[in-house]
C-alpha cells in the first residue's frame, strides 16, 4: 500500500506533465512559443511539445489566404467630386513571427493602409477615369501595399475595387446631362433624315419632270396633258387635306373652279377651233 500511495501521485504528475506539454497544431495554422516572456520557437502543424509553466503559446494563426472587406470610404477625385469607394483585399501571412511582433494588429494595419492608398489613388484620377481605369487603380493599390507590408511578414495577393458610388445630386445631374445629350443626338439624326428625304424628293421631282419633258416632245397636245396633270395634282392635294386629322375647311366657289378648268381647256382647244373655222369658210 505504501508503494502504491507513492507511485500513484508520481503517475498523476507524469500524466499531467505529458498533457500540459502536448500541443496539437491543426493543418494550415502556425503557433509561436514564448519562454519566460521571450520568443522561443515556431510550432508547425502536428504534435508538438512544450515545457509546462515555462513555455506558453503566444499566438496561433492561420497561414491560409484571407479576405479583408473594406467598407465604403469617402474620397475626392482629381476634379473635386466626392465619391464613396469600397474594396476587397486578399492577403496571407508568410512569416508569423514578424506579423505578430512587428505590428500591433496586422489586419487592422492592412485595412488602414488600404484606405489611405485607395483615397490617394482616387485623388489622382478624374471622375470619368475612375470607372475606365479600375484595373489600373487595382494595380497601383497592389504595388503600394506590397511595398508597405513586406516588413510585416505578410503578402497582399490582390486588391479589387468593387463599387464607386456618386452622391445622389451628382447622379441626377449626370442623368440629366445624358438625357440632354440623347435628345441632341436624336434631333441631329432627325434633321439629317429630313434633309436626306428632301433631297430624295427633289431628285425624284427632277427626274419626273425630265421624264415628262421627254415624253411630251413632239406631241401636238402637250399643253393639254400638262393642264391635266396640274388639275390632277390639285384634286389629290385637296383630297389629302380633307383626310388629314388636322385639316381645315376651305370654302371655294365651285363656279370659279369650273371656270378655271374651262379656261385651261379653251387655251388648248381655242387655236384648233379657229383653224377649223377658217377651213370651213
Amino acid at each position: 500500500m505504501d508503494i502504491i500511495s507513492i507511485i500513484a501521485p508520481m503517475i498523476l504528475v507524469i500524466f499531467g506533465y505529458s498533457i500540459g506539454s502536448t500541443r496539437i497544431i491543426t493543418q494550415g495554422n502556425q503557433a509561436l512559443v514564448e519562454r519566460l516572456g521571450q520568443y522561443k520557437r515556431k510550432l508547425d502543424p502536428g504534435l508538438n511539445f512544450i515545457i509546462p509553466f515555462v513555455d506558453r503559446i503566444a499566438v496561433e494563426e492561420t497561414t491560409r489566404e484571407r479576405v479583408l472587406d473594406i467598407a465604403p470610404q469617402p474620397a475626392i477625385t482629381k476634379d473635386n467630386v466626392s465619391v464613396e469607394v469600397n474594396a476587397v483585399v486578399y492577403w496571407r501571412v508568410l512569416d508569423l513571427e514578424r506579423a505578430y511582433y512587428e505590428v500591433e494588429d496586422v489586419e487592422d494595419a492592412i485595412g488602414n493602409l488600404v484606405i489611405t492608398t485607395l483615397r490617394s489613388a482616387i485623388g489622382h484620377q478624374e471622375l470619368d477615369e475612375t470607372y475606365s481605369s479600375r484595373e489600373e487603380i487595382n494595380k497601383t493599390l497592389l504595388n503600394e501595399l506590397d511595398k508597405a507590408t513586406v516588413s510585416w511578414g505578410v503578402k497582399v495577393l490582390r486588391v479589387e475595387v468593387q463599387d464607386i458610388t456618386l452622391p445622389k445630386s451628382i447622379m441626377e445631374s449626370l442623368e440629366k446631362e445624358r438625357a440632354a445629350e440623347s435628345e441632341k443626338q436624336a434631333a441631329i439624326f432627325k434633321a439629317e433624315g429630313e434633309k436626306q428625304a428632301s433631297i430624295s424628293r427633289a431628285e425624284g421631282t427632277v427626274q419626273s419632270i425630265e421624264m415628262i419633258a421627254q415624253a411630251l416632245q413632239g406631241q401636238s397636245n402637250s399643253q393639254a396633258v400638262l393642264q391635266y396633270l396640274v388639275a390632277q395634282r390639285f384634286v389629290d392635294a385637296n383630297q389629302k387635306l380633307g383626310e388629314s386629322e388636322n385639316s381645315k375647311i376651305i370654302f371655294m366657289n365651285p363656279g370659279d373652279l369650273s371656270e378655271a378648268v374651262v379656261d385651261l381647256m379653251q387655251q388648248e382647244t381655242g387655236p384648233r377651233d379657229k383653224v377649223i373655222g377658217n377651213g370651213s369658210n
